[in-house]
């Protein structure tokens, strides 16, 4: 599982150094290969190869004729690039995924999960903003999957 936020540069090539600690645990988990893909939320997906394997198949298996299971398989698919952590302990982001996500210097990765996510860091803290504003307590309540949440 990854979990927690760290701030990070983007280097004027498009390189992001991977922090350490979650490098260890990529080496082992994924032998440091990674997919980097777009997000529906205008953020950018970071799986372990292993895990991405997973998804595409289920990706591929969506029905070819439904316009919305081709419009996920564009976007996830499409957008899909493999990459591995360098000696330096750093991934490459395209110039294409770093234009969808709005990606310039400053950047949030994200652990959540089985997955990060790689935000614009202005874009994540605003995300943050929002989430916190609209958050409703009686919402959260009377949903029968958080219902029972303890926490």
């Amino acid at each position: 599982m990854f979990r927690g936020v760290s701030y990070l540069n983007l280097d004027a090539k498009g390189r992001l150094a991977i922090p350490a600690r979650q490098r260890e645990r990529l080496a082992r988990m994924c032998d440091s290969r990674l997919v980097i893909t777009a997000d529906p939320q205008h953020c950018l997906l970071v799986y372990p190869e292993t895990t991405w394997a997973e998804i595409e198949h289920k990706l591929m298996k969506l029905p070819s004729f439904d316009p919305t299971s081709r419009s996920m398989q564009r976007l996830l698919i499409g957008y899909a690039n493999d990459v591995e952590i360098d000696t330096q302990g750093r991934v490459m982001v395209t110039s294409e995924q770093r234009e969808y996500a709005n990606l310039d210097k400053r950047v949030a990765l994200v652990g959540v999960g089985n997955k990060f996510e790689l935000w614009d860091e202005a874009i994540w803290r605003q995300t943050l903003k929002d989430a916190e504003a609209s958050f409703d307590m009686a919402n959260l309540a009377a949903s029968p999957e958080l219902g029972s949440l303890s926490i």
